[in-house]
């Protein structure tokens, strides 16, 4: 769609007291530090009316010209799990087979991984997220895409929190390559496979490797550029 500059005022505005703010913030970030990457599901079933929720919070992420360059495909049927899950399956085989080289593989000694993936058929969604390349409007032409990788990852970072909020535990999970999910999705040659989310209930004896807990602190991911008193 193509529209004029045509603005309106700010819809939703919050005016808090510094004290409200702080409080909001520390206590958003006593909630979020409870998300954890999960790879022990149950097949318990959630809803479709919870997926579109969060997914609609996704489409809410701001995107380079608002041109939103992203599909979330979501896979309940187990056939196509199965499916889905033969195909990742392969490329993880020749990823730990050395593929990722030894450093890579050394690192991801401390995550417990490897090739075998069963999450992928026994959690009740998969959502495989798609960047748009280029948009292609209703007549066939193409349509640039600015930003898009930064645009869907902004956009992938609202939906898993999104899922949590929901109470669902998500796995971010990405074979490389990704091509098979553009074919068995049968999505267009236009969107590239970004990443393939894990969505569900984690089971009662759940375990995550404990140096996923280990985070870096402030003054190790974020510097201060303030004025003077």
């Amino acid at each position: 769609m193509d529209f004029n500059y045509d603005p309106i005022p700010l819809p939703h505005r919050q005016s808090l007291s510094p004290e409200e703010s702080l409080r909001r913030a520390q206590a958003y970030y006593a909630f979020i530090r409870q998300r954890h990457t999960v790879r022990n599901f149950t097949d318990q079933p959630v809803d479709r009316a919870v997926i579109e929720a969060c997914l609609l919070a996704a489409g809410t992420a701001p995107s380079g010209a608002n041109h939103q360059p992203w599909h979330f495909a979501c896979v309940s049927d187990p056939a196509i799990k199965k499916t889905i899950r033969e195909a990742a399956e392969q490329e993880e085989r020749e990823f730990y087979g050395g593929k990722a080289g030894d450093e890579w593989l050394h690192d991801l000694k401390k995550i417990g991984t490897d090739a075998h993936k069963p999450f992928l058929e026994t959690a009740p969604w998969l959502i495989a997220i798609f960047a748009e390349r280029y948009g292609v409007d209703e007549q066939g032409n193409k349509q640039k895409n600015y930003y898009m990788p930064e645009s869907v990852g902004i956009a992938t970072g609202f939906l898993i929190n999104a899922l949590h909020e929901a109470g669902l535990a998500t796995l971010t999970h990405t074979p490389n390559p990704m091509k098979f999910l553009n074919r068995i999705l049968d999505r267009p040659s236009n969107e590239r496979p970004y990443i393939l989310l894990v969505v569900g209930h984690p089971t009662e004896d759940a375990q995550i490797p404990r140096a996923a807990t280990v985070k870096k602190p402030l003054d190790k991911i974020a510097s201060f550029v303030e004025a003077r008193a």
